[in-house]
């Protein structure tokens, strides 16, 4: 089975990859972002570190990264995404968000 991923950008600086597992989600920072002076981590529930995070479900941080109401109407219908499958709707509508973190299918 072949596992979707995406990197993740903080103010277009690769900061890690998400990606998916056979038991849910994983995101690792990058070795080349841990190495800079004070890296700036993705979100405060995902703290930087050299040991990967681990979840069942797609951590909070990147599911409130989703649209919401019609604009996820939009993205839903436009990319023909499954409602329920909040990677792929991350994969296609969060590669320009309004804050500094940006999401990239690899």
């Amino acid at each position: 089975m072949s596992y979707r991923k995406a990197e993740i950008f903080i103010d277009s600086e690769k900061a890690g990859i998400l990606q998916e597992t056979e038991t849910g989600y994983l995101f690792a920072y990058d070795i080349d972002y841990l190495s800079k002076p004070n890296p700036a981590p993705v979100s405060l529930t995902l703290p930087v570190s050299k040991q990967s995070h681990e979840s069942n479900v797609l951590f909070p941080f990147f599911d409130g990264l989703i649209p919401e109401g019609w604009l996820l109407d939009v993205v839903e219908q436009t990319w023909k995404v499954n409602p329920k499958d909040r990677m792929g709707i991350l994969l296609v509508s969060c590669y320009d968000t309004i804050g500094n973190v940006s999401v990239r299918e690899i």
